[in-house]
């Protein structure tokens, strides 16, 4: 994220809090939610360097170690948990008002997400579904025409698998015997 520019760099002092007051009431739920999806980045990035740290990190095994190296690594551990607590408590946040923002809409049924052309102008009319289950009934009943089909396929190919597996058979059976 960028720092904002001074106050004296060319505005002047008020300006700058006016913009970010009217930034922050312009926060929408699209902007919270790359918010937040940064923050879990940020999450994931730190975790993944505390990790790294501990794996760095020598146990205390009655082995001699550089206490001035185990300090400093013990420093930057620490650091990275008091941020990532950091980052956690902002997530929270930004979920927080994701679900303040979201909680007056209505939750869309998934049947008007999905768009469709329709003949007549009527949403759902009996012809409709009628054709609709007539349509599924005969796709399902021409499914199962091809898995019947498949089925006795399947068997012939077996029965060919089976002959062949019998004529090699009997040809090494002919072999040994010739030997």
């Amino acid at each position: 994220m960028s720092t904002p520019p001074l106050a004296g760099a060319g505005m002047p002092p008020g300006a700058f809090s006016g913009t970010q007051a009217q930034a922050a009431r312009e926060v929408n739920t699209a902007s919270l939610c790359r918010i937040g999806q940064e923050t879990v980045q940020d999450i994931v990035f730190r975790t993944m360097e505390i990790f790294q740290l501990l794996r760095n990190m020598q146990l205390p095994n009655g082995v001699t170690y550089h206490t001035a190296t185990y300090q400093d690594r013990l420093g930057k551990l620490q650091e990275h948990l008091r941020q990532l607590s950091i980052l956690f408590r902002k997530l929270r946040l930004v979920y927080d008002k994701c679900n303040e923002n979201c909680a007056g809409l209505d939750p869309v049924p998934i049947e008007q997400l999905i768009p469709y052309v329709e003949e007549d102008g009527s949403k759902h009319d009996d012809r409709g579904a009628a054709s609709q289950l007539r349509f599924a009934s005969e796709e399902r009943r021409e499914i199962m025409e091809v898995n019947k089909k498949l089925k006795q396929k399947n068997q012939q190919l077996k029965q060919i698998m089976d002959q062949l597996r019998n004529l090699i058979w009997d040809i090494n059976a002919m072999l040994a015997m010739r030997n």
